[in-house]
């Protein structure tokens, strides 16, 4: 009732795609000065949120898209741009938010989606649903989907003990550097959705 080759096969592609490690500096540019339980919050929130999406996609993925006659490619540049969007305001410090909305807002955009439930883990979960033959091979693809939103959860929330040693002037530098990272993230996604359009053109 387990195929391990297909578990593992999906599980390192998305640890590659949602990338655990290199989500932590920006988690804690987008979380820095809030009280260590909300950021808490924060960080299980954004994994919930990401979740919902990935099997919202796996589920009805390509029907959605098809229905709303959109490309995949067009969803990489669409979300590239929203995520430069974000990086440009890590970069020149201009991260606040109303405050009413501050929190959750972080927690959904751009945490929850697109950075972690961004265009290449839709797509990714989206073939890997319907290459699934069996319900071996469907139990595997979902218990990979859900061990990686796990794995987010622990990096996210455990990446708060940095910030006891960094303080202040560290999460200054943590968050230009995350606008820089995000910023080439959104950019190379940007160039891989025109890649495709033109190649598909």
């Amino acid at each position: 009732m387990f195929d391990v080759a297909v578990f593992g096969s999906l599980f390192l592609t998305l640890f590659v795609i949602m990338d655990p490690p290199g989500i932590t500096p920006i988690f804690l540019a987008l979380t820095a000065g809030r009280p260590a339980k909300v950021q808490r919050r924060m960080a299980w929130q954004a994994v919930a949120v990401a979740f919902g999406v990935i099997t919202v996609f796996g589920i009805l993925g390509q029907q959605i898209l098809d229905y709303l006659h959109v490309s995949v490619p067009a969803l990489m540049i669409a979300g590239g741009l929203l995520l430069l969007l974000i990086a440009l305001d890590l970069l020149t410090g201009k991260t606040d938010e109303p405050k009413q909305t501050k929190d959750v807002n972080v927690a959904l955009v751009p945490l929850g989606m697109p950075l972690l439930a961004g265009p290449g883990a839709i797509v990714s979960v989206i073939l890997a649903v319907q290459n699934a033959d069996g319900v071996a091979s469907q139990v595997s693809v979902w218990t990979a989907i859900a061990a990686m939103h796990v794995v987010l959860w622990l990096a996210m929330r455990y990446s708060l003990l940095i910030i006891r040693v960094i303080k202040d002037g560290g999460v200054v530098l943590v968050t230009r550097l995350a606008g820089m990272m995000l910023s080439a993230i959104a950019v190379q996604q940007i160039i891989n959705g025109v890649t495709q359009v033109i190649h598909n053109a």
